[in-house]
């Protein structure tokens, strides 16, 4: 801990006249890069001045300027802008803290395709580069690194940075699908120089992947959805089409074969039992690590129009193989990137066809299948399902998830069925899953435990609700369990002091995603009775 104070006593003043500058090159970086303190300790420390203004007095938890790993000067706009108006200065130290965070600390490689580097075959690694680190894993996760990227898309078409960023993080992505489309975290890119790390566990995976290039190969059908959200988002705020290469058209082809590999039952019309592509088997005491009848899951209909998901996105495997959520985004995205595809110039027609086709065939799947009439809460959407009439009824944290289905756009926060969804999977009745105690409530799921709930769940909850006492109830909570200043993975529901992980990009992204919202949707909780609407991207920033 005296290193850690240190490191930052010695960095904080040299930089300090410099911090309202110009970005840092990445020579000028570099100097500093040594004695920079690793995020992941100093994240675990409420020591670092200036202390918020609010009740909580908050640290500062952004790293000092050199130890940055990217940086925008629209970014720091926004933060100005918006915690200047914001009342709550709690919730202001917080958004100060969470909304960078991603670029202040997990861009751990980036390119903006003017450099000369090696030349690979058929076009790969060509153009920008970025490497985007879910924080104390050095590794990439795709559906990680897309909402974490989600708060900046809106400045792609203002800002020259934010806009090669992200076009890297889509070419990154897409080299990733073509060569292992089936596995959900990845190693530094080869251009990177930088070195693999493992994750120490023993797998049997089919088909088989390169461990210097993939770091997990759990197959999460929300991970290849990400991927085309990252691209829709990025088409839709900035308009521009630059991502559209060879290699991406080569990783939506991929995609597609996997959606039509895994849409198939386990066994044949006459019985006969068939195989999966896909297979994976862990050396663990766990049971959510591995996969049941070696290596392949739970026995999954024919004909349902659903795709199958070997994993959910807390990367814990799914009981029943239909998992409702991932199939609902990538019906999404589907639907997005044919659009998109239709709106260009010289698109392939039986792409956009066939992504149609495979979109719808996906809906009908999910209200055939999906949806279910209970005793209690009526119509309401299963978690996961089978296709033989057997479902899971809860809701995990992770996104995507049921209650965040309106904002992947799969239907409308007033959707009846959503709304008996919404209820039962935020009651205690409704949902194994839901979790309370003396000191804090929420969504959690397997992957912790049955004592800690996300305050991840929490912010889904107040941007998939109008109701003013709820948004401030949920909002309160998420203050009392961020007292390091950020978002934590997740917390004890009865000491909120009990915490996994003081460094977790995707769930300070979603903080800033949630105060973006409230700062859009409903600005006088933030700024104030008779506040206007503000939205990143207009106007100034």
């Amino acid at each position: 801990m005296q290193l850690l104070l240190l490191s930052a006593l010695i960095i904080a003043p040299a930089l300090a006249a410099n911090d309202a500058q110009k970005p840092m090159s990445p020579q000028e970086r570099a100097k500093y890069q040594a004695a920079c303190p690793d995020y992941s300790t100093y994240s675990k420390y409420a020591l670092h001045a200036p202390f918020g203004e609010g009740p909580m007095a908050l640290p500062y938890q952004r790293p000092s300027k050199a130890c940055r790993t990217f940086e925008s000067p629209l970014v720091e706009e926004v933060i100005q802008e918006l915690t200047s108006r914001m009342v709550d200065k709690d919730l202001a130290r917080l958004f100060e803290n969470a909304f960078p965070n991603t670029l202040d600390t997990t861009v751990r490689w980036h390119m903006d395709g003017t450099e000369t580097r090696k030349k690979y075959s058929n076009g790969k690694w060509e153009g920008p580069q970025s490497f985007i680190v879910t924080g104390d894993i050095n590794a990439e996760w795709l559906r990680d690194s897309t909402n974490q990227l989600a708060q900046y898309q809106p400045l792609t078409k203002k800002d020259p940075a934010i806009n090669n960023l992200i076009l890297g993080a889509i070419n990154t992505q897409a080299e990733y699908v073509i060569t292992s489309p089936y596995c959900n975290a990845f190693q530094p890119p080869p251009p990177s120089k930088l070195l693999p790390s493992q994750n120490g566990q023993g797998d049997t995976v089919h088909p088989a992947y390169e461990p210097s290039f993939v770091f997990e190969c759990k197959y999460e059908l929300d991970s290849l959805a990400a991927f085309l959200s990252l691209t829709n988002q990025f088409y839709n705020n900035s308009g521009s089409t630059e991502f559209l290469t060879k290699r991406w058209s080569l990783a939506l082809e991929t995609i597609l074969a996997v959606l039509d590999e895994q849409s198939f039952g386990t066994f044949t019309p006459d019985g006969t039992f068939r195989k999966n592509e896909y297979t994976f088997q862990r050396e663990t005491n766990t049971g959510t690590e591995t996969l049941s009848l070696s290596g392949t899951g739970n026995p999954l209909a024919s004909g349902t129009g659903l795709i199958r998901s070997a994993f959910r996105p807390s990367d814990d495997a799914t009981i029943l193989g239909f998992f409702i959520p991932a199939n609902a985004m990538i019906c999404v995205e589907l639907k997005r990137t044919a659009d998109m595809l239709s709106a260009t110039k010289g698109a392939n027609k039986e792409i956009i066809a066939r992504l149609r086709r495979k979109a719808a065939a996906i809906k009908t799947g999910i209200y055939e299948h999906g949806v279910f009439e209970h005793k209690r809460w009526g119509k309401v959407f299963a978690y996961e399902v089978d296709g033989y009439g057997s479902s899971i009824f809860m809701d995990d944290a992770n996104l995507p998830s049921l209650l965040s289905l309106p904002l992947m756009g799969f239907l409308d926060v007033s959707d009846p069925i959503y709304q008996n969804t919404r209820r039962m999977i935020l009651s205690k009745d409704g949902n194994p899953y839901y979790l309370a105690g003396r000191a804090f409530h929420g969504i959690g799921g397997p992957h912790i435990g049955p004592q800690h709930a996300w305050p991840m769940s929490l912010l889904v909850a107040v941007m998939t609700t109008d109701d003013v006492e709820e948004i401030r109830e949920n909002l309160a909570l998420v203050k009392k369990a961020s007292q390091l200043g950020l978002m934590h993975e997740s917390v004890n529901v009865n000491s909120v002091r009990e915490y996994t992980r003081s460094w977790f990009a995707w769930a300070n992204s979603v903080f800033a995603q949630t105060m973006l919202d409230l700062a859009a949707r409903k600005p006088e909780l933030l700024f104030g009775e008779g506040s206007g609407a503000y939205r990143v991207g207009d106007g100034g920033a």
